[in-house]
């Protein structure tokens, strides 16, 4: 059960999308990411209903660990003020769901230009 998963660091020039959907599975893995979802909260799941608070806040303490131990330095600055899971994941979903294309686009051009002066 301790097995290592190797997630890159989200550093706000990486594929957001593509992180996020590492992440997700990351806290899936750890039995984390069915209470903090949202939507299972509000359909007031099974998951939600049986905890007591005190599970659910050490719940949201543990995944919004793991999602700021794969930030880069930077992404933390911005996002640093978030007490909770979701409105980390709220954050950062805000400031670089909207820029994933952008910056894949960026990346491409710099990664054009470093070929061409091979």
């Amino acid at each position: 059960m301790g097995s290592k998963v190797d997630l890159e660091k989200f550093t706000g020039q990486n594929d957001f999308n593509m992180w996020k959907i590492k992440m997700e599975a990351l806290l899936i893995t750890q039995g984390l990411k069915e209470d903090i979802d949202p939507v299972s909260k509000l359909e007031g799941g099974e998951a939600s209903s049986s905890k007591t608070l005190e599970q659910v806040a050490e719940i949201d303490k543990k995944a919004r660990s793991t999602i700021v131990l794969s930030l880069g330095d930077s992404v933390i600055r911005e996002v640093a003020k978030e007490k909770t899971v979701a409105g980390l994941w709220a954050k950062l979903e805000n400031l670089y769901m909207t820029k994933s294309l952008a910056n894949r686009l960026y990346i491409k051009k710099k990664k054009d230009v470093l070929t061409e002066d091979d």
